[in-house]
């Protein structure tokens, strides 16, 4: 398949297929940038499933959050074994070709990118391989199915590669799991990711592809590296020596010694591009923080290699809002508010997404928005959230669901807004909704918080590889050349080798997600001390919060939502939700209340049953009496005279129809059926038989209403078939 492809590969678990290829460009000169120009896109196909795309043209188009989601991890998992000095565009494809329902295609799709790209001629430094771990009890499943993660504690997934190193990583919990069940599901990932690496190994070996020679032009000789060194080393050090400078002095300080450097490079490489002395700019300085740090043992902010941002919390900040809360880290400001509506308001995924996932909808989700403001910067707004935005808010969801109660009674969204940012705003937006639901009363269980662990690490330790005839170093080797920073900030994030963001609570971890920078990935050795020491500053952030809020609101707000169930009548649905909603829409318009249809779950429903309660959400306690009031008055207009059991009355027919005649029992009544069965005790194919005009008056007998659809049951053929004596009732009024 797809053989005009640099790479192509499917990959295949149970009856679900994907196929994913590699395509990297030949012609255009390599783009003069420090990373890889890499996309990837995922795309979700209904006819995989033997669907139909619901959209308009029926066609699969748009881009949903899920496709967005998978795209950025087979990103995180491939990008970084591209081979140094390589910067022309690539592209892979993942297209699904076949979806059983059972098994999902986001993992086989990260193993098909790395199989498409090892066949390829593409320079790229694989294979690597990704497993997915479920928890289930105590018993550890490999690639469980959609059943099996559905009552699995964790959902892990993990790529390694052929050291057994770890390249990315994406985890999320049920419940809080402990640390110790934690590094147990990723030892057993990697033990898994290295049966699939194998295989792509003789793969490559058999049909590879020899690999296009890697053009270097754009990489820093050791020439341009030792006259950058020159250039920069005492003014960057001086830099990261003076603890006063904030994020942004701190930007405008390196910009003045980036430019002079690209002065004085353009006497000394007249020729040269400008992008390669940028390129080894970031490279020195990355060199010289890491030999400052080995030298003091202090960050360029002032703080020590494990020491937390100074913290301040505050929550109840604007009395509309449900609940909100504002909380700060260093540079790094979140403001979440929490707000309340009706189930009517939850998120419906797409059938594709129902399908792999089985969550058909969500009454809780979190939403992370990044002005350009929170940075300093000038771009647009209002418009759909970057692929960024929707990545980070889709992690700080998963952190704190699992402390949410599982049996909610309203839909409940965080939006988080980060107002300032210097790093892991993703992670301080974890514990800005973590105290937000406790300032609204959400009965979560205890706060969640998150933190971001970083590493500048030495490439001869970090990856655990044989070097220069050497053995490989030791496990005490690696984690003592490998700097571990707790809490790291934006300048930590870029210069690093590792951005591990957790979230957890005092004792377990509810979400996590790792990149990594080093071709050869980092040492699981690192991670597991990485995770230990987050543990620590967890708990001291949980404390912090505490000291803000220890526990959910007891008492409601004046402005929290109320919510009732009321029954309506079968007989008068109709009337009071109007023709096409008109009444409800009304309400919603002039009241502020939101009515839907909503069935009683303790009371076992009967076949071909209409639902006659309906749940009524209101913004406050006076819109609720407010609303309550109107529709009393509603009804009470519609108030209808109770007729008696088997009583006799006088019908006045008002319209005569092929199915029965209409009629009715008494003033302003709306008109109801008398049907052809019930005219005469002989058989009538159509009223005018009977000679029946209308405004002429007949007797009938009232059987009260027909259970399900409300309507009158009434008969004139009883009468003629019973021998009581005929009783005549008058309606009441």
């Amino acid at each position: 398949m797809a053989k005009f492809a640099d790479g192509a590969c499917t990959c295949s678990l149970g009856d679900t297929s994907v196929l994913v290829t590699a395509v990297s460009d030949k012609l255009k000169k390599p783009s003069p940038s420090g990373f890889v120009p890499l996309t990837v896109e995922y795309k979700q196909k209904a006819a995989a499933a033997g669907r139909i795309p619901m959209t308009h043209l029926r066609r699969d188009i748009g881009v949903t959050e899920r496709e967005i989601l998978i795209g950025r991890m087979i990103d995180r998992s491939i990008r970084p074994a591209f081979t140094k000095g390589y910067y022309q565009d690539t592209q892979i494809i993942c297209n699904q070709l076949a979806l059983d329902g059972l098994n999902d295609a986001d993992v086989l799709a990260i193993n098909g990118a790395s199989a498409s790209l090892s066949l390829s001629d593409i320079p790229w430094n694989g294979p690597i391989g990704a497993v997915r771990v479920g928890l289930i009890g105590d018993k550890m499943v490999c690639n469980p199915t959609r059943h099996e993660i559905s009552s699995s504690r964790l959902d892990l997934v993990l790529t390694a590669n052929r050291l057994g190193n770890i390249v990315m990583m994406e985890g999320s919990c049920k419940e809080p799991v402990l640390i110790p069940d934690v590094i147990k599901a990723m030892r057993f990932a990697i033990k898994e990711c290295r049966t699939i690496i194998d295989a792509i190994a003789k793969l490559q070996a058999t049909i590879g592809k020899p690999k296009r020679p890697l053009d270097l032009t754009l990489v820093p000789t050791e020439e341009h590296m030792q006259f950058v060194y020159s250039q920069i080393q005492e003014k960057i050090r001086a830099v990261l020596c003076n603890y006063s400078l904030d994020k942004m002095a701190r930007g405008e300080a390196f910009k003045l010694i980036q430019d002079d450097l690209l002065l004085s490079g353009k006497e000394k490489f007249p020729t040269l591009d400008q992008s390669i002395l940028n390129e080894a700019f970031v490279k020195a300085v990355r060199v010289i923080y890491r030999n400052l740090l080995i030298e003091t043992n202090i960050r360029c902010d002032g703080r020590m290699i494990s020491e937390m941002r100074p913290l301040d919390s505050k929550v109840d900040l604007y009395k509309p809002l449900h609940g909100s809360a504002l909380f700060q880290r260093g540079q790094t400001q979140v403001f979440c508010s929490t707000t309340f509506d009706s189930p009517d308001a939850a998120y419906r995924n797409d059938n594709l997404t129902s399908i792999m996932s089985g969550v058909k909808e969500k009454n809780f989700m979190l939403h992370y928005e990044f002005p350009p403001y929170a940075t300093n910067e000038i771009g647009r707004v209002g418009t759909l959230p970057s692929r960024r935005e929707i990545g980070h808010g889709a992690l700080a969801e998963k952190a704190i669901r699992p402390l949410v109660p599982e049996n909610l009674d309203m839909t409940i969204r965080l939006n988080c807004e980060v107002l300032e940012s210097n790093g892991s705003s993703s992670m301080a937006s974890v514990c800005a909704g973590s105290l937000s639901l406790m300032d609204a009363g959400v009965k979560i269980r205890e706060h969640v918080a998150g933190v971001a662990m970083g590493l500048i690490g030495d490439p001869k330790f970090t990856s655990g590889v044989e070097t220069e005839g050497k053995k490989a170093p030791s496990t005490e080797e690696i984690v003592s050349n490998s700097i571990i920073l707790t809490d790291i900030l934006g300048f930590e994030d870029f210069f690093g080798d590792m951005d591990f963001k957790i979230a957890g609570t005092k004792k377990a971890l509810t979400a996590f997600q790792l990149d990594v920078k080093p071709i050869d990935g980092v040492h699981s050795s690192v991670i597991y001390q990485a995770i230990q020491r987050a543990h620590t500053a967890r708990s001291e952030i949980i404390s912090h919060m505490e000291k803000t809020i220890k526990s959910p609101r007891s008492e409601k707000k004046d402005n929290h939502p109320v919510m009732k169930t009321i029954h309506i009548p079968p007989h008068q649905i109709a009337s009071f939700v109007g023709f096409g909603g008109s009444n409800l829409k009304r309400m919603m318009a002039t009241v502020g209340v939101r009515i839907s249809a909503y069935g009683n779950p303790d009371e076992q429903p009967n076949q071909g049953a209409s639902n006659d309660n309906f749940i009524i959400f209101a913004p406050n306690k006076d819109a609720m009496a407010e609303a309550e009031e109107t529709i009393k008055s509603s009804i009470e207009r519609q108030k209808e005279p109770e007729l008696e059991f088997n009583g006799i009355y006088t019908a006045t027919i008002v319209e005569i129809k092929s199915n029965g005649v209409l009629v009715t029992l008494y003033p302003n009544m709306k008109p109801t059926l008398l049907p052809l069965s019930q005219l005469d005790i002989r058989a009538v194919n159509h009223p005018s038989a009977l000679n029946f005009e209308v405004g002429q008056q007949i007797q009938v007998k009232y059987f009260g209403r027909d259970p399900a659809s409300g309507q009158m049951r009434i008969s004139r053929k009883s009468l003629m078939m019973s021998g009581v004596s005929r009783v005549h009732r008058t309606p009441p009024g």
